[in-house]
Parts: C-alpha cells; sequence; structure tokens
C-alpha cells in the first residue's frame, strides 16, 4: 500500500515549514505548494489523505481554492482544513465551511491538535486504500469463480453426455477410473 499524501498550501514559506516540522514522524509524505494555483495543478494528478490551506493567500485564495476542489469529481472528498492567520471571524469561519472545509483553525494554533487531526485523516485514507483493495481482489476472485463455474458446467456436460454413451472419450474414462474410490 502506498504513502499518504498531505497537500500543504500556504504563500509563506516559513509556515509551510512549520506545518512539515508539525507533520513529521507521521506516516505521511507532504507536498508543499505556495499558491492556490499550484494546488489545483498537483491535485490534477495525485491524491491526497488531507489538504491543509491557507485561507488568505495574493490571487487565488484559500476559499477559492477550495472552491475548485471541490467542483472536481476526482478532489470532491478530500478533506480541506483551512488555517489563517487572521482573527477569530465567525464570518469568514462560515465562509470555509460553506465552501466545503471540515475544519478552519486560526492561527496560533495547537501543534498537536492539528497534528491529531491530520492523523485522522491519514488513517481513515488508509482504511479507504485497504477497502478499496479488498473490494478489488473480490472482484477478481468473483470473475475467477465465474471462469470456474463455467468449466465445472462443461466438464459436467461432457460427463452427462458420456454416461448417457453418448461421448466416448478415453480421457473422460481414464479421469473417473482415477475418481474412483481406493484409486491410486
Amino acid at each position: 500500500m502506498s504513502t499518504a499524501r498531505v497537500l500543504l498550501v500556504d504563500d509563506r514559506s516559513e509556515n509551510l515549514l512549520a506545518l512539515e516540522a508539525i507533520l513529521q514522524g507521521l506516516p505521511v509524505n507532504t507536498i508543499a505548494v505556495t499558491s492556490g494555483e499550484e494546488a489545483l495543478k498537483r491535485l490534477l494528478s495525485e491524491d491526497y489523505a488531507a489538504i491543509l490551506l491557507d485561507a488568505q493567500m495574493p490571487g487565488m485564495d484559500g476559499f477559492e481554492t477550495a472552491r475548485h476542489i471541490k467542483q472536481r469529481e476526482k478532489t470532491r472528498h478530500t478533506p480541506i482544513i483551512f488555517l489563517t492567520a487572521a482573527d477569530r471571524d465567525a464570518h469568514l469561519a462560515m465562509r470555509g465551511y460553506s465552501v466545503g472545509a471540515v475544519d478552519y483553525i486560526t492561527k496560533p494554533f495547537d501543534p498537536w491538535m492539528l497534528r491529531t487531526k491530520v492523523k485522522v485523516f491519514i488513517d481513515l485514507w488508509a482504511q479507504g486504500q485497504a477497502l478499496r483493495q479488498t473490494s478489488e481482489r473480490t472482484k477478481d476472485l468473483r470473475e475467477r469463480e465465474g471462469h470456474l463455474t463455467h468449466r465445472l458446467d462443461l466438464a459436467r456436460d461432457a460427463l452427462a453426455a458420456w454416461q448417457e454413451g453418448r461421448a466416448t472419450d478415453p480421457e473422460i474414462e481414464r479421469i473417473l477410473a482415477l475418481l474412483e474410490p481406493g484409486a491410486a
């Protein structure tokens, strides 16, 4: 199974470094980008367990970035945690939730709290991966079962024809002889 990835989006490199340090030691690869545009490009080619998104950035801000993320089928269900240096403003928090955020955290924040929240999304991502693998394996087994059932049906038909005297085949007789009790 692959390692979960978390996308870190902030226009300030020192904030990205701090986030990478907070998440260090978790079973995750962090990918840091400095703009909403870069984040959207990354999301085209890779899946992420979560996105930590600065709400206030120049150019495309976090709210607009989140709106684009949630409009895409591929990324619609990727959890977004907004991080912002703005004072706790209920309007900004509601704006964050309205564009699909699962949380809205103001700086300064408790790094252990953020780490714990991200760990939950990493665990959920890993469980989803395991479920997808189990589903794929189940599908493969069902296809194999169908193939084997088809072959068994053909063998039954051949045996029935042989028993009814409609077919003679030395190979069938040899196989039946092997199936007889006490056959070596």
